[in-house]
């Protein structure tokens, strides 16, 4: 049954749909998208994929409107709609099933070139009904450095990339051998880059399977029916989210950290306008400066992703995130700017990180300076050594053998809420939480190097009524030839900011430990060669605290130092408690620690 009926004080019964149905239908089109998400997950072949889960699964409609993508990057999905725009136009009505396309132009509805997406069209009786998406971060793309992040980059063409702009890559199930000799001769692992590549067709062509067998079971006038209910169910939350924020216009603003390119950083404002009777809000990016001569720059999916993420973190997690949702969210973008709409070919190399974290955090900071309980801090933000791409010889399985991959092995502090903690392993803000961290073993399994330690540092998240998730350290080198590490450090100048009385989180750094053990300072974007005996350190990024440190529970405050979190110190100057040790126990002094907090209030 796909319809009931009902009186309305209008006079004629209305037909809805199905609640139970339509409940129903929506996990279940959930569960293609996570089926999509363990099928890369299992069979992708670099760590960056199997391990750190770098990839976003997602279903379009054949009108290009994002319907599901229950567990992708916000980075990554959110702008999915624009990558099925391209494939429409260029193919048209000769999309054909059976076909697949790869995209990975950053000027036609990609996020970046280092982010390979399969695109494969639904296509029941003749007739496109939607679109399966898998979109991965490669290992390597071709760039003219064994990197997928070049933010020194003057243009495209100094990065060096493959661009495929919605390419066949698959013409009735079977590859196009043109497109992949192409790939295997570029990238410098190609072994590495096709099973990634299977993994990625993999997981669409399950996605289209499972999208099949749905339409098949339901009729494609249910299917269709539940599409629009969803997505106005979507756009009823959405509005009921933004009607119990403040109406009015906040302004945002960040700057990600000077480098070797631009000195003076990149300013970012960032505008937002809630109406909360209308149930709108907007973000306008428009008065930003230009496009900057280097790799830092936006696409477009990158600047409406990010700025949705800054909303959406401030409107509760009960939201559907879809199409329908985003009836009620626009973005204002302007051509030829940093956080806009890039013109060709303007670099957009690390387009997913930096800039794009700042533009999330520049978004929820603001939200929070509008009204208590709203809003988030900002987030750690560093791409450091630890969340760099490595690579170089590995003569373990051979004197020529090669290797390039991006470790994820540790993470930046995540931002506190008015609800809860920043999270330890947040990663950064364009990705919410949802990758993973490295596995160590893993890593040194498959690559010639050695983790020395990996450790969480005290006194780094930002304190407050609740506190910014921790920094993270590593130090980690070679085994035996040299290797190349290549980062972008953020958040060294200008560390995450904390909201509403809130403690800013602490700085970023990149430093090297010399075989002499001395160690010295790194420049903050930089390609360093890291030889045998010799280790690289990355320090990552707290999280901003959010509210007053003095209104925190004393109790958390001595969990935390219990945890090695906050030093017995800062538990008494950052927070105002007073801790007492007997042996091993630690308690709380609480008339000492009343009076300590009650000798600020009078101060103030």
């Amino acid at each position: 049954m796909t319809a009931t009926t009902r009186e309305t004080s209008a006079g004629p019964a209305a037909e809805r749909f199905d609640p139970l149905l339509l409940a129903v239908l929506a996990n279940r089109f959930d569960s293609v998208c996570r089926e999509m998400t363990n099928t890369l997950l299992r069979a992708g072949r670099s760590t960056v994929l199997s391990v750190a889960r770098d990839f976003s699964c997602s279903i379009v409609t054949a009108d290009d409107r994002l319907l599901s993508a229950p567990e992708g990057l916000p980075v990554h999905v959110f702008g999915s709609h624009l990558a099925t725009e391209a494939m429409r136009e260029l193919h048209g009505d000769r999309i054909a099933d059976g076909d697949a396309f790869l995209h990975n132009d950053p000027y036609m509805g990609n996020t970046h070139a280092a982010d390979h997406t399969i695109l494969v069209p639904v296509i029941v009786d003749g007739e496109h009904l939607f679109t399966a998406v898998a979109k991965a971060h490669q290992a390597d793309c071709g760039n003219s450095l064994p990197t997928t992040y070049m933010p020194d980059a003057r243009d495209v063409y100094e990065e060096g990339a493959l661009i495929f702009p919605c390419v066949r890559v698959q013409r009735d199930r079977e590859d196009v051998d043109d497109v992949i000799r192409m790939c295997r001769r570029r990238i410098r692992h190609p072994e590495q880059w096709y099973g990634d590549y299977l993994a990625s067709l993999g997981a669409a062509r399950i996605g289209e399977r499972r999208l099949k067998e749905i339409v098949a079971k339901y009729g494609v006038e249910t299917v269709r029916a539940f599409v629009e209910e969803w997505f106005d169910y979507s756009e009823r939350r959405v509005a009921d989210a933004l009607a119990r924020l403040p109406s009015g216009t906040i302004v945002g603003s960040g700057a990600h950290d000077p480098t070797p390119k631009l000195p003076d950083g990149i300013p970012l404002r960032v505008e937002v306008r809630i109406d909360a009777e209308a149930g709108r809000a907007e973000v306008d990016l428009r008065d930003n400066v230009d496009c900057v001569p280097a790799g830092l720059n936006l696409s477009t999916a990158c600047s409406i992703n990010n700025a949705l993420t800054g909303l959406l973190n401030s409107l509760g997690t009960e939201i559907p995130c879809n199409a329908g949702s985003f009836r009620r969210l626009s973005v204002l973008l302007r051509e030829n700017c940093v956080v806009g709409t890039p013109r060709f070919p303007t670099s957009t190399s690390s387009a997913t990180t930096n800039v794009a974290d700042r533009l999330v955090n520049a978004t929820q900071a603001a939200i929070a300076e509008s009204g208590d309980g709203l809003g988030l801090a900002e987030g750690g933000m560093s791409m450091g050594p630890g969340i760099s791409v490595v690579s170089g010889r590995d003569r373990r399985h051979g004197e020529e053998n090669v290797y390039v991959n991006e470790l994820v092995l540790q993470s930046n502090g995540g931002p506190a809420s008015p609800r809860a903690d920043g999270w330890l392993n947040f990663g950064t803000p364009v990705i919410a939480g949802m990758m993973y961290r490295d596995s160590v073993e893993i890593d040194e399994q498959k690559y010639p190097l050695l983790v020395r330690s990996l450790r969480v540092l005290p006194d780094t998240g930002g304190a407050g009524e609740h506190r910014g998730g921790p920094a993270q350290e590593v130090v980690y080198g070679p085994l035996e030839d040299p290797m190349t590490v290549i980062y972008t450090v953020d958040g060294k100048v200008n560390p995450p900011r904390g909201v509403r009385g809130g403690g800013d989180g602490s700085p970023a750094s990149a430093e090297r430990i010399g075989a002499d053990g001395v160690r010295s300072e790194l420049p903050a974007v930089s390609v360093e060669v890291i030889e045998p005996g010799d280790w690289i350190v990355g320090t990552t990024c707290g999280g901003g605290g959010y509210g007053d440190p003095f209104a925190r529970d004393p109790e958390r405050v001595a969990r935390d130092v219990r945890e090695g979190w906050v030093s017995e110190r800062a538990a008494r100057e950052q927070y105002g408690v007073v801790l007492e040790r007997a042996g091993r126990e630690l308690t709380v002094d609480l008339e000492a620690t009343r009076a300590l907090r009650g000798a600020r209030g009078e101060g103030s």
